[in-house]
């Protein structure tokens, strides 16, 4: 008898944590960041409810924070056993959690300057870089396919899913005595329509399934329709000398506009000649995926002779933008230029600053081009908000365009996802719906549903036995 319990990512995206025990061990699948709202993200400092030293090991989904983000508290606080990920997120990882861990002091140490000033208790960062480095020693890259043991009782097997280099769906095969039993865990599904990625893999057999939800309420826009949107965006800015500005993840999205921007370009629909990647993450990120152009899909043939080279030779015009004085200067660019730095929900990093000095302005375009979390600034801006924004400090008036583009989603769509999950032979696997907010998992509950399969959307700290 195995146990699961869901303990994050449960009526929400962010935060993704599953506790998977068997007779003789404990594992964790993914230890995320909460992130969104200040209420959501005050989530991240509670104890987890468990003893990370416990822990045997943490099957790790995909780099992105909300899947890895707490990997470096659970360290700190006891945990010493491997962390097993794709080969491709080893170095991703790297680069996330470093990010993470400055970001973490850097935010405490401005708060604390505010706390000592009104005689209050000082805050602890949630963790420092000594826990990234202690983290980083467990990390254990196991190739996508490769049926892997990793603990007497536990075998692990990584499949693609298109969504970030190195994403993969989870499948456990956890065996108890004479039985075998396999759990199936989707991670975040990509996008079919992906420019770089190879196609989520099919699975077909699983007596659990958790499977996101994220976009579990709707389809995205035709992408053909989004391109000419885009398109038409850059030409508008363009004739009106204005700025167009695109938050974007740094390990995803970023690398998925350049492709686009320099796809454009090729076709004569990009006039922008200065396109800022103003994230040094992000550069990051774009060096790590050149070096592993061999795990992208094969659908653009110029583009994959290309690719090992770097991608300023992809889009002319591409700057790279790493200190922040060469971002400063961005800021005195009225208008003419594209520029994309994160973070990409819009609740920090470098694209509050443009969005400071851009929104006001009413030839400037903003271009939201993924999903954007409840209590983000990005959130606000999807929502239509016009008055009073409080950016670092200033009010700030949105006179600016706000364009969606959900078709450049890396996540699936409601009907992608039901495609996907249609594969599995019958019996049908016990099916939770997790990583999605409550609207959208309650929609595709009712979507399984007129196809006679029940899903549950289990609450935080369920408990089920299988």
């Amino acid at each position: 008898m195995a146990n699961l319990t869901f303990l994050g990512a449960t009526g929400q995206v962010t935060g993704s944590c599953y506790l998977v025990e068997t007779n003789t061990h404990r594992i964790l699948l993914d230890c995320g960041l909460f992130q969104g709202s200040k209420a959501t993200e005050k989530q991240n400092e509670a104890n987890f409810p468990f003893d990370p030293a416990s822990i045997d090991a943490v099957v790790l989904s995909h780099a992105h924070l909300d899947h890895c983000g707490r990997l470096p508290k659970l360290v700190k606080e006891g945990f010493n056993g491997s962390v097993f990920l794709t080969t491709a997120s080893y170095p991703l990882l790297d680069l996330m959690l470093r990010d993470a861990a400055h970001l973490q002091l850097k935010d405490t140490e401005w708060e604390n300057k505010r706390r000592e000033r009104a005689g209050k208790e000082l805050l602890e960062p949630l963790y420092e870089l000594k826990d990234v480095e202690a983290l980083l020693k467990l990390r254990k890259p196991v190739a996508y396919g490769k049926k892997t043991q990793i603990l007497s009782d536990i075998e692990v097997t990584f499949h693609e899913a298109g969504h970030i280099l190195g994403s993969s769906i989870v499948e456990l095969t956890i065996k108890d005595q004479e039985k075998i039993k396999t759990l199936v865990f989707s991670g975040d599904l990509g996008n079919p329509k992906s420019p770089l990625l190879r196609d989520a893999e099919i699975i077909t057999q699983a007596d659990v399934l958790l499977l996101e939800s994220t976009y579990g309420d709707r389809d995205h826009k035709p992408l053909e329709n989004t391109l000419v949107e885009l398109r038409e965006t850059l030409a508008e800015a363009a004739a009106t000398c204005g700025n167009v500005i695109i938050p974007a993840f740094a390990v995803g999205r970023s690398q998925d506009l350049v492709y686009w921007l320099g796809k454009l370009q090729r076709q004569g629909g990009l006039p922008q000649r200065q396109i800022f990647l103003d994230s040094p993450m992000a550069i990051s990120a774009s060096k790590i995926y050149a070096e592993h152009s061999h795990l992208f899909n094969s659908d653009d043939p110029e583009f994959i002779k290309i690719a090992p080279k770097g991608w300023q030779h992809w889009l002319q015009g591409l700057i790279y933008s790493e200190t922040a004085e060469q971002s400063m200067a961005i800021n005195r660019i009225a208008g003419g230029a594209i520029i994309i730095a994160g973070s990409g929900m819009c609740n920090g990093g470098r694209i509050r600053h443009h969005l400071k000095y851009n929104l006001w302005r009413h030839n400037a375009h903003v271009v939201i081009a993924g999903y954007q979390a409840e209590g983000t600034l990005g959130r606000i801006l999807v929502d239509g908000k016009k008055k009073f924004l409080k950016i670092l400090g200033s009010e700030v008036n949105v006179s600016a365009k706000i364009h969606t583009l959900g078709a450049l989603s890396a996540h699936a769509d409601q009907s992608q996802l039901l495609q996907w999950a249609s594969h599995f032979n019958a019996p049908k696997p016990r099916l939770f719906l997790v990583h999605g907010e409550k609207t959208a998992s309650l929609s595709l509950q009712t979507c399984f549903k007129r196809r006679d399969w029940a899903a549950q959307i289990p609450g935080v700290g369920e408990r089920i036995a299988f």
